[in-house]
């Protein structure tokens, strides 16, 4: 890949890596989305999100997906359902390892989040909503129940490419 961008392997760039949850919280064929408007320089800055955020040290992608959504939508989830792991190589020169849940079971009332804007999608219009061009491939893997393994290719904020693998 970095050949075709005129980098030899040698020299290709280290990025930091991340570890980070992303959590699709669904309810009566509605997804709870949240609309990053609110946070100054947010690298997702307009795009509609998942909720999550990043492993704190120590702690699982259990504990932190349930912790995100809790921070985030006020919301306590139960029993979130992992679906697979998904790289994200050269996002903004770093590179994201994202653990995906689902949850149907929660408790709660949604917060004025400080992240963004929580909305209840309905699943049919989720694919109109501004996203990540990643989003668009793996969102019909969580609607049929698929267990993956994918990365994403970018630079920058372009996706180059992907790959992925079932389970």
């Amino acid at each position: 890949m970095w050949s075709r961008m005129g980098i030899s392997s040698t020299s290709a760039p280290a990025f930091e890596m991340k570890l980070a949850t992303l959590c699709y919280i669904k309810e009566n064929g509605r997804t709870l989305m949240i609309h990053r408007v609110k946070k100054a320089n947010d690298i997702h800055e307009g795009k509609w999100n998942g909720l999550g955020g990043k492993l704190e040290p120590g702690e699982s992608p259990e504990q932190c997906v349930m912790r995100e959504v809790r921070e985030e939508a006020g919301l306590e989830i139960e029993s979130p359902r992992y679906h697979g792991l998904l790289v994200f190589a050269d996002f903004k020169a770093e590179d994201w390892y994202v653990f995906v849940f689902t949850a149907t079971r929660f408790r709660g009332s949604l917060i004025d989040s400080a992240e963004g804007r929580l909305e209840w999608v309905r699943d049919e219009e989720l694919l109109s909503l501004p996203l990540w061009p990643s989003d668009r491939i793996f969102f019909p893997w969580l609607a049929a129940g698929k267990v993956f393994s994918a990365r994403f290719q970018y630079h920058g904020e372009e996706m180059l490419e992907h790959e992925v693998s079932f389970y």
